[in-house]
Protein backbone atom coordinates (compact mmCIF):
# COMPACT_ATOMS: atom_id res chain seq x y z
CA UNK A 1 0.00 0.00 0.00
CA UNK A 2 1.39 3.42 -0.97
CA UNK A 3 2.20 6.16 1.51
CA UNK A 4 -0.65 8.27 0.10
CA UNK A 5 -3.11 5.44 0.76
CA UNK A 6 -1.90 5.23 4.38
CA UNK A 7 -2.69 8.88 5.11
CA UNK A 8 -5.61 9.87 7.32
CA UNK A 9 -8.30 11.28 5.03
CA UNK A 10 -9.99 14.36 6.51
CA UNK A 11 -13.12 16.33 5.60
CA UNK A 12 -13.26 19.95 6.80
CA UNK A 13 -16.73 21.24 7.74
CA UNK A 14 -16.88 24.91 8.73
CA UNK A 15 -19.00 27.77 7.41
CA UNK A 16 -16.04 30.18 7.28
CA UNK A 17 -13.82 29.77 4.17
CA UNK A 18 -10.85 31.38 5.93
CA UNK A 19 -11.07 28.84 8.76
CA UNK A 20 -11.14 25.96 6.26
CA UNK A 21 -8.19 27.44 4.39
CA UNK A 22 -6.24 27.80 7.64
CA UNK A 23 -7.02 24.22 8.67
CA UNK A 24 -6.01 22.90 5.26
CA UNK A 25 -2.68 24.73 5.53
CA UNK A 26 -2.02 23.42 9.04
CA UNK A 27 -2.91 19.84 8.21
CA UNK A 28 -0.75 19.92 5.08
CA UNK A 29 2.28 20.33 7.37
CA UNK A 30 1.80 16.76 8.55
CA UNK A 31 2.52 14.13 5.86
CA UNK A 32 0.18 11.63 7.54
CA UNK A 33 -2.89 13.83 6.92
CA UNK A 34 -4.75 14.44 3.64
CA UNK A 35 -7.67 16.87 3.29
CA UNK A 36 -10.05 15.24 0.82
CA UNK A 37 -12.94 17.70 0.88
CA UNK A 38 -14.65 20.73 2.42
CA UNK A 39 -18.19 21.62 3.44
CA UNK A 40 -19.69 25.01 4.27
CA UNK A 41 -22.77 23.87 6.21
CA UNK A 42 -24.06 20.91 8.18
CA UNK A 43 -26.16 19.43 5.38
CA UNK A 44 -23.25 19.60 2.93
CA UNK A 45 -20.97 17.97 5.52
CA UNK A 46 -23.24 14.93 5.68
CA UNK A 47 -23.51 14.69 1.89
CA UNK A 48 -19.75 15.08 1.40
CA UNK A 49 -19.02 12.46 4.06
CA UNK A 50 -21.37 10.00 2.37
CA UNK A 51 -19.69 10.59 -1.00
CA UNK A 52 -16.03 10.78 0.07
CA UNK A 53 -15.98 8.29 2.98
CA UNK A 54 -13.25 10.17 4.93
CA UNK A 55 -11.59 8.76 8.02
CA UNK A 56 -12.20 11.93 10.03
CA UNK A 57 -14.62 14.87 9.82
CA UNK A 58 -13.58 18.09 11.56
CA UNK A 59 -17.03 19.57 12.25
CA UNK A 60 -17.78 23.07 13.49
CA UNK A 61 -20.54 23.19 16.11
CA UNK A 62 -22.25 26.40 14.91
CA UNK A 63 -23.17 25.45 11.34
CA UNK A 64 -25.91 26.85 9.08
CA UNK A 65 -28.73 24.74 7.59
CA UNK A 66 -28.00 21.83 9.91
CA UNK A 67 -26.60 22.60 13.37
CA UNK A 68 -23.42 20.80 14.37
CA UNK A 69 -25.11 18.42 16.84
CA UNK A 70 -27.82 17.55 14.31
CA UNK A 71 -25.17 17.05 11.62
CA UNK A 72 -23.28 14.83 14.05
CA UNK A 73 -26.32 12.60 14.54
CA UNK A 74 -26.86 12.42 10.78
CA UNK A 75 -23.21 11.54 10.20
CA UNK A 76 -23.35 8.79 12.82
CA UNK A 77 -26.31 7.23 11.03
CA UNK A 78 -25.17 7.75 7.42
CA UNK A 79 -21.44 6.98 7.77
CA UNK A 80 -21.00 5.18 11.11
CA UNK A 81 -17.35 4.37 10.46
CA UNK A 82 -16.30 8.02 10.16
CA UNK A 83 -14.74 9.58 13.25
CA UNK A 84 -16.20 13.02 13.95
CA UNK A 85 -14.22 15.63 15.86
CA UNK A 86 -16.10 18.76 16.92
CA UNK A 87 -13.98 21.85 16.32
CA UNK A 88 -15.67 24.78 18.05
CA UNK A 89 -15.06 28.19 19.60
CA UNK A 90 -16.62 26.96 22.87
CA UNK A 91 -19.03 24.35 24.11
CA UNK A 92 -21.18 23.89 27.20
CA UNK A 93 -20.43 20.80 29.29
CA UNK A 94 -23.96 19.50 28.65
CA UNK A 95 -23.45 19.88 24.90
CA UNK A 96 -20.08 18.13 25.09
CA UNK A 97 -21.60 15.19 26.96
CA UNK A 98 -24.49 14.93 24.51
CA UNK A 99 -22.08 15.21 21.56
CA UNK A 100 -20.10 12.21 22.82
CA UNK A 101 -23.33 10.26 23.18
CA UNK A 102 -24.35 11.25 19.62
CA UNK A 103 -21.12 9.81 18.25
CA UNK A 104 -18.41 12.46 18.48
CA UNK A 105 -14.99 10.97 19.07
CA UNK A 106 -13.23 14.20 19.96
CA UNK A 107 -13.83 17.82 20.93
CA UNK A 108 -11.25 20.53 20.24
CA UNK A 109 -11.55 24.24 20.97
CA UNK A 110 -10.47 26.55 18.17
CA UNK A 111 -8.24 28.41 20.61
CA UNK A 112 -6.20 25.23 21.22
CA UNK A 113 -2.58 24.97 20.13
CA UNK A 114 -2.12 23.29 16.75
CA UNK A 115 -0.25 20.25 18.19
CA UNK A 116 -3.35 19.44 20.25
CA UNK A 117 -5.43 19.19 17.08
CA UNK A 118 -2.85 16.84 15.56
CA UNK A 119 -2.84 14.77 18.75
CA UNK A 120 -6.64 14.61 18.85
CA UNK A 121 -6.79 13.25 15.29
CA UNK A 122 -4.20 10.58 16.10
CA UNK A 123 -5.93 9.65 19.35
CA UNK A 124 -9.37 9.16 17.78
CA UNK A 125 -7.86 7.20 14.91
CA UNK A 126 -6.50 4.83 17.56
CA UNK A 127 -10.02 4.25 18.79
CA UNK A 128 -9.87 6.53 21.84
CA UNK A 129 -11.88 9.58 22.89
CA UNK A 130 -10.52 13.11 23.16
CA UNK A 131 -12.32 15.85 25.08
CA UNK A 132 -9.69 18.56 25.40
CA UNK A 133 -9.49 19.96 28.92
CA UNK A 134 -12.59 18.08 30.10
CA UNK A 135 -12.14 14.77 31.88
CA UNK A 136 -14.10 11.97 30.23
CA UNK A 137 -15.43 10.75 33.58
CA UNK A 138 -16.73 14.27 34.31
CA UNK A 139 -18.62 14.29 31.02
CA UNK A 140 -20.01 10.82 31.69
CA UNK A 141 -21.18 12.05 35.09
CA UNK A 142 -22.94 14.94 33.34
CA UNK A 143 -24.69 12.46 31.05
CA UNK A 144 -25.86 10.43 34.02
CA UNK A 145 -27.23 13.59 35.63
CA UNK A 146 -29.09 14.46 32.42
CA UNK A 147 -30.53 10.94 32.22
CA UNK A 148 -31.50 11.02 35.90
CA UNK A 149 -33.31 14.32 35.37
CA UNK A 150 -35.23 12.92 32.40
CA UNK A 151 -36.22 9.79 34.33
CA UNK A 152 -37.50 11.95 37.18
CA UNK A 153 -39.68 13.99 34.84
CA UNK A 154 -37.77 17.26 34.92
CA UNK A 155 -39.44 20.16 33.17
CA UNK A 156 -38.29 21.07 29.64
CA UNK A 157 -36.85 24.33 31.00
CA UNK A 158 -34.42 22.39 33.18
CA UNK A 159 -32.68 21.10 30.04
CA UNK A 160 -31.61 24.60 28.98
CA UNK A 161 -27.91 25.39 29.22
CA UNK A 162 -26.74 28.53 31.02
CA UNK A 163 -26.11 30.25 27.67
CA UNK A 164 -29.58 29.32 26.43
CA UNK A 165 -31.10 30.81 29.58
CA UNK A 166 -29.23 34.04 28.90
CA UNK A 167 -30.65 34.10 25.37
CA UNK A 168 -34.15 33.51 26.76
CA UNK A 169 -33.67 36.43 29.15
CA UNK A 170 -32.56 38.61 26.25
CA UNK A 171 -35.66 37.71 24.25
CA UNK A 172 -37.87 38.64 27.21
CA UNK A 173 -36.02 41.99 27.36
CA UNK A 174 -36.97 42.52 23.71
CA UNK A 175 -33.45 42.24 22.33
CA UNK A 176 -32.98 41.45 18.65
CA UNK A 177 -30.63 38.71 17.42
CA UNK A 178 -28.08 41.39 16.58
CA UNK A 179 -28.27 42.86 20.08
CA UNK A 180 -27.96 39.41 21.68
CA UNK A 181 -24.92 38.67 19.55
CA UNK A 182 -23.30 41.98 20.45
CA UNK A 183 -23.94 41.53 24.18
CA UNK A 184 -22.47 38.03 24.38
CA UNK A 185 -19.96 38.16 21.55
CA UNK A 186 -21.87 35.64 19.39
CA UNK A 187 -22.24 35.46 15.64
CA UNK A 188 -25.70 35.89 14.11
CA UNK A 189 -25.74 32.20 13.14
CA UNK A 190 -24.83 31.11 16.68
CA UNK A 191 -27.72 33.15 18.08
CA UNK A 192 -30.07 31.52 15.56
CA UNK A 193 -28.76 28.08 16.52
CA UNK A 194 -29.37 28.79 20.21
CA UNK A 195 -32.93 29.97 19.50
CA UNK A 196 -33.62 26.88 17.40
CA UNK A 197 -32.44 24.61 20.22
CA UNK A 198 -34.48 26.56 22.77
CA UNK A 199 -37.63 26.37 20.62
CA UNK A 200 -37.18 22.59 20.29
CA UNK A 201 -36.59 22.06 24.01
CA UNK A 202 -39.52 24.18 25.18
CA UNK A 203 -41.96 23.28 22.41
CA UNK A 204 -42.51 26.85 21.24
CA UNK A 205 -42.45 28.09 17.66
CA UNK A 206 -41.58 31.80 17.83
CA UNK A 207 -40.12 34.54 20.01
CA UNK A 208 -43.49 35.67 21.37
CA UNK A 209 -44.38 32.16 22.54
CA UNK A 210 -40.90 31.88 24.06
CA UNK A 211 -41.28 35.13 25.97
CA UNK A 212 -44.70 34.09 27.27
CA UNK A 213 -43.35 30.69 28.31
CA UNK A 214 -40.40 32.31 30.09
CA UNK A 215 -42.64 34.69 32.05
CA UNK A 216 -45.16 31.99 32.88
CA UNK A 217 -42.49 29.59 34.18
CA UNK A 218 -40.36 32.26 35.88
CA UNK A 219 -37.25 31.54 33.81
CA UNK A 220 -36.03 35.13 34.13
CA UNK A 221 -35.06 36.64 37.46
CA UNK A 222 -37.21 39.58 38.51
CA UNK A 223 -40.12 38.76 36.18
CA UNK A 224 -43.39 37.82 37.96
CA UNK A 225 -44.79 34.44 37.03
CA UNK A 226 -48.08 34.07 35.24
CA UNK A 227 -51.16 32.40 36.76
CA UNK A 228 -50.65 28.70 37.40
CA UNK A 229 -46.92 28.87 36.76
CA UNK A 230 -44.55 26.27 38.14
CA UNK A 231 -42.46 27.16 41.15
CA UNK A 232 -39.20 26.38 39.40
CA UNK A 233 -36.71 29.14 40.24
CA UNK A 234 -34.57 30.83 37.67
CA UNK A 235 -31.29 29.01 37.05
CA UNK A 236 -28.29 30.91 35.81
CA UNK A 237 -27.56 34.62 35.58
CA UNK A 238 -30.12 37.14 34.46
CA UNK A 239 -29.67 38.95 31.18
CA UNK A 240 -28.20 42.46 31.33
CA UNK A 241 -29.88 45.24 29.39
CA UNK A 242 -29.29 44.38 25.71
CA UNK A 243 -27.77 47.74 24.89
CA UNK A 244 -25.24 47.65 27.71
CA UNK A 245 -21.61 48.20 26.89
CA UNK A 246 -20.23 45.49 29.08
CA UNK A 247 -17.83 43.00 27.59
CA UNK A 248 -19.45 39.99 25.96
CA UNK A 249 -18.87 36.54 27.34
CA UNK A 250 -16.97 34.01 25.19
CA UNK A 251 -19.09 31.37 23.53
Amino acid sequence: MSRAQNRIRILLADDHPLVREGLRTLLAQQPEFAVVGEAGDGFEAVEQAKALKPDVVLLDLAMPRLHGLEALKALSEAVPDVKVILLTAAIEREEAALALRAGARGIVLKESATPLLYKCIRVVMNGELWAGHERIDDLLRTLREIDRGHSQGRSPASTLTSRERQVVAAVVEGASNKEIGKTFGLSAQTVKNHLSNIFDKLGVSNRLELALYAVHHRLVAGVPAGPGATSEPSRGPSMPAPRSRQRGLPY
